[in-house]
């Protein structure tokens, strides 16, 4: 056994899926530090919206990387690799288990596996991609990219936007082909042995939890969160956090063009869409020492501390060397 470097858990899953629930519960039971995974609750911006841990839970336990960045803040998977890394070691140094908790794989996977080490790119490349998207579409995205990296436009569908702007901007803003840059040098792969939990609930069970959260969340006053981040006039169009589910449509509807219901509906229908993405994505990106395919939510008769726990107990038992 190295002690060097003890275990980490990695509890994924869609959204909705109760991943929170149940690391804080773990978290508890075993002496963790829960550390977030997510894209949006990085951000301290749409705490509601983004479904962020309450005060109480965030009192029960030690909780890392929620809200720790500004919302004009472009975060990135090689920012948060960075401070995961960091929270990782401070855990491990205050004697808890670091649970790695979220639904964005990206993440998940630069802390993994590793992650390629461009340099900055230049804001007026990024700029000119996303312009280029929007003027001419990502089917003439491609084509642009197909004339001065054939490579990668290879290796793109003509439809997939977002990876045909990181891309180009990478090419014209780097002057090589994220290709090559993906071929060289990278972070490496986290040095600790890994549990990967993924939560995959059923279908119809998750989308009526969506649906469910969602509109607690507008009770809750995501209205509020919504109409207040409408006034930051320093959050770049681009920024990450304009992304958050359902801030876009309860914009619209703040700003007089769509109906309330019609902004939850939309919100409800697109967290959806996302959850369906996600599922497909840790079904093929995500190697999970364990699958869990109840509804930990609570809403099947379904009991984690007697079907999950004991796993988890007999995984670090294994790579400690007999102490948990």
């Amino acid at each position: 056994m190295d002690t060097r470097h003890p275990p980490v858990i990695l509890l994924a899953g869609p959204t909705a899926s109760g991943k929170s629930a149940l690391g804080l519960s773990l978290a508890e039971k075993i002496g963790g530090t829960v550390i977030n995974a997510d894209s949006m609750q990085v951000y301290r911006d749409l705490r509601i919206l983004t479904a962020r841990p309450t005060d109480e839970e965030i009192a029960r336990v030690p909780h890392r990387l929620y809200g720790v960045l500004d919302g004009a803040v472009h975060g990135t998977a090689a920012l948060w690799r960075e401070m995961a890394l960091d929270a990782i070691g401070e855990a491990i140094s205050a004697g808890r288990l670091p649970i790695l908790l979220g639904g964005t794989g990206l993440y998940l996977k630069a802390l993994t596996e590793g992650l390629v080490d461009l340099p900055p790119i230049p804001e007026e490349a990024r700029s000119e991609a996303r312009q280029r998207l929007e003027r001419d579409g990502p089917a003439g995205l491609h084509a642009a990219l197909a004339a001065i990296d054939p490579a990668m436009a290879g290796r793109l569908k003509p439809g997939d936007g977002q990876r045909l702007v990181r891309a180009y901007e990478v090419r014209i803003g780097t002057g090589r082909s994220l290709a090559e840059w993906q071929a060289g040098s990278a972070a490496p792969p986290l040095p600790n042995p890994v549990y990967r939990l993924l939560l995959r609930p059923p279908r119809a069970a998750l989308y009526a939890r969506i649906d469910r959260r969602f509109e607690a969340m507008i009770k809750a006053g995501a209205l509020d969160e919504a109409q207040a981040f409408r006034g930051r006039s320093d959050v770049p169009a681009d920024a990450p956090i304009r992304k958050a589910h359902g801030l876009p449509e309860l914009i619209q509807y703040l700003e007089g063009k769509i109906s309330l219901d019609e902004a939850i509906r939309i919100g409800q229908l697109n967290t959806r869409h996302y959850a369906k993405r996600q599922t497909t994505w840790f079904r093929h990106q995500f190697p999970a020492d364990r699958v869990v395919e109840n509804d930990v939510s609570g809403q099947e008769n379904f009991n984690p501390e007697a079907e999950i726990f004991p796993n988890i107990v007999e995984y670090l038992l294994t790579v400690r060397g007999g102490a948990v």
